[in-house]
């Protein structure tokens, strides 16, 4: 008896310890997950390791509170409680890498909407070929979730557990996150610390890599309840003494070329400010909002751009803007791109122009473009929102007030405005573009003449000659002048042997390229020959000679960074670094591209050297045309104008006339022929990273407080 008492008491230890090793594994069971997760991610997409320890704590934290779900009920219920959850977590993360290696960002709740709104039927080749290429990171992620769906029962057990206990590992989780808030106090390194990143809803990329995706996430979702405020400093001095906006030259001429040689003598030009009458000053005595006070204060600090020898060079004219889809000037030749070599020689040549990728690449280059504003770095989307978001005036409700875009500014002259995209209704473009004033044509809501099947359903991708051939019956023929946009869909990714392509095969297998660079190629062609058709029915009626063509991509082909290789016969980096925005792992010259200001009155090309990029478009056409604006209140420049160029990336490095600073290695290193002091690099530094923030920071405060309705009324 005694010894089946000993063996019986040895039986209930070796159970009670069976019973706390499965409480303990439980308890750490999601932690464990979500520290496996993130590894996991941060590992294949090769980001900073060194902040592990921040996401990390946040994931025990965060992993403590998802196994308190798991615990208290009876056996079934927390087995199945359990496994969805996992399930849950470890298609979460697999989803969130395959929309980073695709779309170049991660998608947090507050783009929800658009990522369901967004024809991803579109893009199912790249969405298959991404999966199947990623299956080993993916079958990583789901091994968890696969496991404990097998043997969950039998190593946990999941008996039920008593909720006071429950309360203390919530306990445990308050702790952890605490420790977690501490651990982003410590002395990091960098423009963006891990602090900075916790206050705010931008900078998704550096949220993920230095918190964790999971406590992006989280703060996404916190941020859709209680968005952030502006913590922008409200020090503006010293900003007013930079370029844009001060006449002083670091790159060796005033003159846009960048020549030396001594001016020649000529007819006095207009070189006043090209400022509005508004009192900023007193605007912002007089407001009771804090975000519409400070940016009146900002932009009264900022140096105005002078008018020059080319304002109202193009007065009057019809104006035709378009939007290339994924294009690149690596692409343009002679011989294959006749009329695209000619737009880019004849008429202004840039040969300092990016398009730098910035948040959701397309919806935001067109943000540059038409409101020359940098987009927000994240959620909500800055194009799509100017269409959605709503303000009470005198009892009425009024949308956003995008005074200064062509549209408006062309509508108030008496143009009539026209926009077309051959596609559906993408990114809210249809309560976006025509809040901008555009009369807006896309797919469904009123563009007819596109090719579609038998069923009439929308061929994708949709011809760019097409689009034209459909569309300029509408404005071609007319006595008013008229502005017309379009946002182009040929040189959509992914470049597969598709209905573009075709027409163009046998040219483009004759290159000595990869197939992916010459049906890329062929893409190119086909963008070419919708501008060629453009021009022949705008000198068939006559009107040529008074319109001005603009034209710019919207960002790189980034998912295939290796045809601009073939193309430009330079190294820039991967794809994997340009679809994941790695910054500091490419060769910046992989954004630069081909601006297209153009018309035949032109006698000769204007050479523009200075840096310059998609913000600044709005403001040179617009001192082009010899509009009233002001200067001071857009992200832009005109590049024709004597300010200092700047072309601002999405990492936060930038480049100026005088050189480019690195946000990575926080070095400057000065452009060729320019000499500073230690001092003078420090203080040109500093006072550059301030006017680069508030260039990023101050597009939000616009467009959610309708500032120019505000300054200008309605």
């Amino acid at each position: 008896m005694a010894y089946r008492g000993r063996r019986a008491g040895g039986h209930s230890r070796r159970g009670g310890d069976e019973a706390l090793a499965q409480t303990l594994a439980r308890v750490l069971l999601f932690p464990a997950l979500l520290i496996y997760l993130e590894l996991v991610l941060h590992i294949c997409k090769k980001t900073n390791l060194a902040y592990a320890p921040i996401y990390l704590v946040f994931s025990l934290a965060a992993g403590l509170f998802i196994s308190v779900l798991a615990l208290p009920w009876r056996r079934l219920a927390n087995s199945i409680t359990a496994k969805v959850l996992a399930v849950f977590l470890c298609v979460l993360f697999g989803a969130e890498y395959v929309a980073k290696t695709i779309l170049q960002s991660y998608y947090g709740p507050s783009a929800l909407e658009t990522a369901a709104n967004n024809k991803l039927s579109n893009y199912s080749d790249v969405i298959i070929s991404t999966v199947i290429r990623s299956l080993p990171v993916l079958l990583l992620m789901l091994l968890p979730a696969i496991l404990l769906c097998i043997f969950g029962d039998r190593l946990l057990g999941f008996e039920r557990l008593d909720v006071r206990f429950a309360g203390l590992v919530l306990g445990a989780c308050v702790v952890f996150h605490i420790l977690g808030l501490g651990t982003t106090h410590l002395p990091w390194k960098g423009d963006l610390t891990p602090a900075m990143l916790y206050k705010t809803d931008t900078n998704i990329d550096d949220q993920v890599e230095q918190l964790g995706l999971f406590t992006m996430l989280r703060l996404d979702a916190k941020h859709m309840i209680f968005p952030p405020k502006n913590d922008m400093d409200a020090d503006f001095s010293g900003i007013g003494g930079l370029n844009p906006g001060g006449g002083s030259d670091s790159s060796g001429s005033g003159e846009p070329g960048g020549s030396t040689s001594e001016p020649v003598p000529g007819p006095v030009v207009d070189t006043s400010p090209n400022v509005m009458d508004v009192d900023l000053a007193a605007l912002a005595a007089s407001t009771g909002n804090k975000d519409i006070k400070w940016l009146a204060e900002y932009f009264n600090s900022v140096s105005p751009t002078k008018k020059n020898e080319y304002t109202g060079m193009f007065q009057d004219y019809n104006v035709i803007e378009l939007v290339l889809e994924g294009f690149s000037g690596y692409a343009i030749d002679p011989e294959l791109t006749p009329t695209l070599y000619k737009l880019t020689h004849e008429g202004f040549v840039f040969n300092n122009y990016y398009t730098a990728l910035h948040y959701t690449s397309t919806s935001n280059g067109e943000c540059q473009t038409l409101l020359g504003l940098y987009p927000k770095n994240g959620n909500p989307i800055t194009m799509k929102r100017t269409g959605q978001v709503t303000f009470k005036e005198n009892g009425q409700t009024t949308g956003f007030n995008a005074y200064f875009t062509l549209p408006q500014q062309l509508k108030r002259a008496g143009y009539n405005v026209l926009g077309y995209h051959a596609n559906g209704d993408m990114y809210g473009r249809m309560a976006s573009h025509t809040n901008l004033g555009y009369d807006w044509h896309q797919f469904g809501d009123g563009f007819e003449g596109l090719d579609v099947s038998d069923s009439g359903k929308l061929l994708w991708p949709q011809k760019d000659t097409v689009m034209i051939n459909a569309s300029i019956d509408d404005y071609i023929n007319s006595d008013t002048p008229f502005h017309v946009y379009y946002l182009t869909i040929s040189g959509h990714m992914p470049y597969s042997d598709n209905r573009v392509v075709a027409p163009y095969r046998e040219i483009v297998r004759a290159l000595p390229y990869s197939e992916t660079t010459q049906n890329y190629m062929a893409t190119c062609i086909e963008v070419d020959r919708a501008l060629e058709l453009l021009l022949q029915k705008l000198e068939a009626a006559g009107k040529l000679d008074k319109t001005l063509i603009v034209a710019t991509g919207d960002h790189i082909p980034y998912f295939d960074v290796a045809s601009l290789e073939e193309l430009a016969g330079q190294r820039f980096g991967s794809s994997k670094d340009m679809e994941g925005l790695r910054e500091n792992n490419i060769n910046f010259d992989v954004y630069k591209n081909s601006l297209i200001l153009w018309s035949a009155s032109m006698t000769e090309p204007v050479i523009v050297d200075k840096p310059c990029c998609q913000v600044d478009i709005l403001p040179t056409v617009s001192n082009l045309l010899g509009l009233e604006y002001d200067s001071r209140m857009l992200a832009g420049s005109d590049i024709l104008s004597d300010s200092e160029g700047l072309v601002i990336f999405t990492s936060t490095c930038w480049m100026t006339d005088r050189g480019f600073y690195n946000r990575y290695t926080k070095e400057f290193t000065p452009a060729e022929g320019v000499t500073m002091t230690a001092e003078e690099q420090e203080n040109y530094v500093s006072a550059m990273k301030k006017l680069v923030s508030y260039k990023l920071g101050s597009t939000e405060l616009i467009v959610e407080n309708n500032f120019y309705g505000a300054a200008f009324g309605g």
